[in-house]
């Protein structure tokens, strides 16, 4: 960064340079005092940026400003250049453009910026475009069982099939509410579900299954939850073999929640 300041303002004195760092880094404290002081350094996870020493080819002279950005908001914010500008950048290019957006109020209408993305995403599909990864550095606002429910807007009754129906049925109730879920019932109470990769592969074996019954095809039941788990809680019961899970709400009634549920609501 220093290099690359040193010849802007060789052409131009009036450009800007500012450096974006992170806090547990030594360096911004540094800019502005000159004093190494090692009770700023602490761990932290943005990756790529910051220091706990003052590298001697650092020319500071050549910076204006430094501005320190979160761990949580740097990663945030490379997500949503991710989906919003379909930029798929690292760790240290949202914490950039973070930095940027908490400087916004020294622009004037005409400037002109210039972001560095450093980065490229493959290096943190792991992290911070893993949700999981996300969520458990609290980086992602936990959203609960009732909250996914209720952001579908008007609740619905819960499709669901019973054990002797035929396999035809449901695939035409999948077909006609677009769903790959339906759960098995015995009256009240769940004792099977029917998926549609599960049917697929079954497909293969028995040509015939569409004049089967569904307590000949049904896989496991959906694992039950309170209606206020969050959203961690519900990922780790979804997975390749079981594709959703299933609560009661407030007046009773069952309902369920999706791989694609969790998708949209963390997404939103």
């Amino acid at each position: 960064m220093t290099g690359t300041a040193q010849y802007l303002k060789e052409k131009n004195p009036d450009i800007q340079v500012w450096a974006i760092d992170v806090y547990g880094s030594l360096l911004t404290k540094y800019f502005r005092t000159g004093e190494v002081d090692m009770n700023e350094v602490h761990p932290y996870i943005s990756e790529g940026f910051g220091e706990d020493f003052v590298p001697e080819n650092y020319d500071m002279s050549v910076i204006d400003h430094f501005e320190q950005v979160t761990d949580k908001d740097g990663a945030v914010m490379a997500r949503r250049i991710a989906k919003e500008e379909g930029l798929f950048c690292g760790y240290s290019a949202g914490s950039c453009l973070q930095g940027l957006m908490q400087l916004k109020d020294r622009l004037k209408k005409d400037d002109v910026v210039v972001l560095v993305f450093h980065d490229h995403g493959s290096r943190y599909v792991a992290k911070v475009y893993n949700d999981q990864w996300m969520m458990e550095r609290g980086f992602l606002d936990v959203k609960t069982f009732r909250d996914i429910v209720n952001g579908r807007g008007q609740r619905q009754r819960l499709v669901t099939v019973k054990t002797d129906d035929s396999v035809a049925h449901t695939v035409d109730l999948m077909k006609k509410y677009d769903i790959e879920h339906i759960p098995v019932m015995d009256g009240d109470a769940a004792v099977g579900s029917i998926s549609e990769a599960g049917l697929f592969l079954k497909v293969f074996s028995n040509p015939d299954i569409r004049n089967a019954k569904v307590s000949d095809v049904m896989e496991s039941p959906y694992p039950l939850v309170d209606f206020n788990s969050p959203v961690e809680r519900l990922s780790t019961l979804i997975n390749r073999e079981n594709g959703a899970v299933l609560s009661r709400d407030e007046a009773g009634n069952w309902q369920i929640v999706t791989k694609y549920d969790i998708i949209q609501a963390l997404a939103k």
